[in-house]
């Protein structure tokens, strides 16, 4: 196993401080997003406006975008948040005619559940496929429940609680044979391991930069297929086919994903967003996937022989870095591993461990031997 975390931890100060394996909430701030922070404020000092490089630097990370996901720039929205993204996607539905049903899944972030429910009051009805006791997703059970009335299907790539994974392609081509869309959250995915948009097929898949991805709070995206029609309801000016015609008279959008944006993008934002996805590119997505991988399952083996439970499905290519360990007080756990300086975190009964390539198998062996000193908060 090539140890990225020798050539790359040096870049993460955190790292020097505590062990970092909570990327599943939140990546560790790199050098460079700092220093990308500093620049844009910089600006501001010297020149007050600096509008043609903003438009400049979203475009660069509209570039960067297109490029981690193996798809052109001109299915790229850069939106504020997923959660923007998602209800973009959702006002141009509507729900008041034959096709009302939204399918998804019980392994939903609430981002995704709270929006589609918030879609009843338009008419929508939501129906939730059960997942299988071993977190994973049915693709039969999922057929099943499809009908003439369904307009969209609406999906997790990585569950957020224990990190099952969902095949996207197989749910693309269910999907298409039926002739619905698939709109995908990729949030605990996208930065983790390579995701070709064009090759697994779905239509929508949104993301954000807070996570694997480096960058911080308040930016996320949109990747929209080149032959969708639909057009959003929720928009904002960035999303016209030319925002400097300032228009007030009419609504004419993009031909291109832009369609799917708002207002003034969050700026600051999009500079930390093109200096923390240029170090993710520079690693590379795929080294990145394979390295990281090999650490979590090695964690998970030791684990596994010193008799913790598991929650995160074992076989290959059925959960995404996250790896889950049933906690029976997981908030305690949370706080006791902190105070042996490593730091996870916790969903439901789950305490999740999530490396990245900064991460080594010395951060490995300081968890393994913090969660043991702890064993009587998890048997």
């Amino acid at each position: 196993m090539t140890d990225l975390s020798s050539k790359y931890r040096h870049l993460f100060p955190v790292l020097e401080k505590v062990t970092y394996l909570n990327s599943c909430s939140q990546g560790a701030l790199a050098i460079p997003v700092r220093e990308a922070l500093d620049l844009y404020l910089d600006g501001m000092y010297e020149k007050g406006s600096s509008w043609n490089e903003w438009v400049m630097k979203q475009e660069e990370l509209r570039g960067l975008v297109a490029k981690a996901f193996s798809t052109l720039s001109t299915n790229v929205a850069i939106t504020s948040t997923a959660s923007a993204g998602i209800n973009s996607v959702l006002s141009s539905f509507d729900f008041t005619g034959g096709r009302n049903r939204i399918v998804t899944t019980d392994l939903e972030f609430p981002t995704m559940g709270q929006i589609l429910h918030a879609q009843e009051r338009r008419g929508a009805v939501v129906t939730h496929i059960a997942s299988e006791p071993n977190g994973l997703l049915d693709l039969n059970k999922l057929e099943n429940s499809l009908d003439e009335r369904v307009a969209l299907i609406a999906v997790t790539h990585v569950c957020y609680r224990h990190g099952a994974m969902t095949d996207l392609k197989a749910v693309a081509t269910v999907a298409h044979k039926h002739g619905i869309p698939v709109l995908v959250d990729a949030y605990q995915s996208c930065g983790s391991q390579p995701i070709d948009f064009d090759e697994v097929g779905v239509d929508f898949l949104v993301g954000g930069f807070l996570k694997y991805m480096l960058g911080i709070p308040g930016i996320g995206f949109l990747l929209a297929r080149s032959d969708s029609t639909l057009v959003p309801t929720k928009t904002g000016w960035f999303a016209a086919r030319d925002i400097f015609s300032m228009d007030i008279n009419s609504y004419d959008p993009s031909p291109e994903a832009r369609r799917f944006e708002g207002g003034t993008p969050p700026i600051p934002s999009v500079y930390a967003a093109v200096a923390g996805l240029q170090v993710l590119l520079e690693v590379g997505l795929r080294d990145i996937w394979d390295y990281t991988k090999e650490l979590s399952e090695s964690i998970r083996l030791r684990l596994d022989e010193l008799g913790f439970e598991i929650a995160t499905p074992e076989a290959p290519g059925s959960s995404g870095l996250m790896l889950a360990v049933r906690a029976l007080k997981p908030e305690l756990s949370v706080l006791q591993l902190e105070a042996d300086g490593v730091i996870v975190s916790t969903r439901g009964n789950n305490l999740r461990v999530s490396p990245h390539f900064y991460n080594s198998i010395e951060d490995a062996d300081r968890l393994v031997s913090s969660l043991f000193s702890h064993r009587e908060s998890f048997m």
